[in-house]
């Protein structure tokens, strides 16, 4: 509960509207990675959420900064990459193992999760100038948010427990299963979707218990958000230490992993209980609010 009274107390504090400043402060490095971290493996889209958040701090009115600002969004990551790491390691040893043929298990899920992430690498390549230019906008992010949360609200009911026993687990995860769940988080590169929520239900839709479904979300994320990091560092990264700095990077990347850690960690223990529900309709709330603020004038598309 608490976990959730903060996740709603960030998201209120990135639609008030603060004074414009091009630069990166510090405070807006903790206010960016807070956000980051709460949101990345949530099914509310974090990318939604950084959208509206660095619009509210008045972030990237120029061009350059603005393009400096996007990249430091993608990078932040890592802080979320680093949560993963820290309560997941078990199943990352394990896959490394199973890299060098030492656990049959640790290389069946590392099969998986790889034939899981070539669609949206694949897409990505493909289409990322198309989706910068066009989606990278909160219209786009409210359309997402509002379709995501009716599509929660309808199922994301609280999870049966006699059909959770027979759910399958991540061991069961063929190439056709994992293709589906692959497939599915093609349609998170539309910013406002949430990678969590799609790979979530993609589990689902594959068969997988809910607690089979998440984990194997957030390993997939894993390496999706490594590969999109890396990717962003090596084309802008440059430019963006340029423009705004190794130090607030470094705070915000740390400011991400911990409250990603605290987001991980209520995630499993909520969801066990209570299903996606609820974010159904935090996602409709929130496409509401912003869509009176874009019509005020507040936030701009």
């Amino acid at each position: 509960m608490r976990f959730y009274l903060s996740f709603l107390l960030v998201s209120l504090f990135s639609l008030l509207p603060l004074a414009a400043d091009t630069t990166l402060s510090s405070r807006d490095a903790i206010v960016l990675g807070i956000v980051e971290g709460l949101t990345e493996y949530v099914p509310v889209s974090s990318t939604g959420h950084l959208i509206l958040t660095s619009q509210a701090l008045g972030l990237g009115e120029e061009p350059e900064v603005r393009s400096a600002i996007n990249t430091y969004l993608v990078v932040i990551q890592v802080g979320a990459i680093m949560a993963v790491v820290t309560v997941y390691g078990k199943y990352l040893w394990m896959m490394f193992l199973g890299l060098f043929g030492k656990s049959h298990a640790g290389r069946h899920l590392l099969g998986a999760v790889i034939i899981a992430f070539i669609p949206a690498a694949v897409v990505g390549l493909l289409l990322e100038r198309w989706i910068d230019k066009y989606l990278f906008g909160l219209w786009p992010v409210v359309f997402a948010w509002l379709v995501g949360g009716i599509a929660l609200i309808i199922w994301g009911r609280k999870p049966d427990p006699r059909v959770e026993m027979e759910g399958l687990l991540m061991k069961d995860i063929d190439t056709r299963k994992a293709l589906i769940i692959g497939g599915l988080q093609v349609i998170a590169m539309w910013p406002g979707t949430s990678r969590s929520l799609v790979t979530i239900l993609g589990g689902r839709l594959a068969g997988l218990s809910m607690k089979e479904s998440v984990t194997f979300s957030f390993l997939l994320g894993m390496l999706t958000l490594t590969a999109a990091t890396f990717y962003k560092l090596l084309g802008q990264g440059q430019d963006m230490i340029e423009v705004l700095g190794v130090q607030n990077l470094v705070l915000g990347t740390f400011v991400a992993w911990i409250a990603a850690w605290v987001a991980v960690k209520s995630m499993v223990a909520y969801l066990k209980k209570h299903g996606l529900g609820l974010f159904g309709f935090y996602r409709v709330a929130l496409a509401v609010v912003t869509t009176i603020l874009l019509l005020q004038g507040i936030v701009t598309p």
